[in-house]
């Protein structure tokens, strides 16, 4: 795997873990931030071919 995919996923991992923190903690601004990022990232992934697992968003 290269440097870009590997980057790439664990970005993803930190701004699911992050989305997932801001609504355990009932913050819905942060949550719509995150979730934007998130979409973005998977765009990106998909654009680039990289194939990300499939979570609930």
């Amino acid at each position: 795997m290269d440097a870009f995919t590997t980057g790439l996923l664990q970005r993803i991992k930190a701004t699911e873990s992050d989305l997932t923190r801001a609504r355990d903690e009932g913050d819905d601004f942060l949550a719509d931030v995150e979730q934007s990022e998130l979409d973005d990232l998977r765009r990106l992934a998909a654009e680039h071919g990289v194939e990300v697992g499939v979570t609930p968003a």
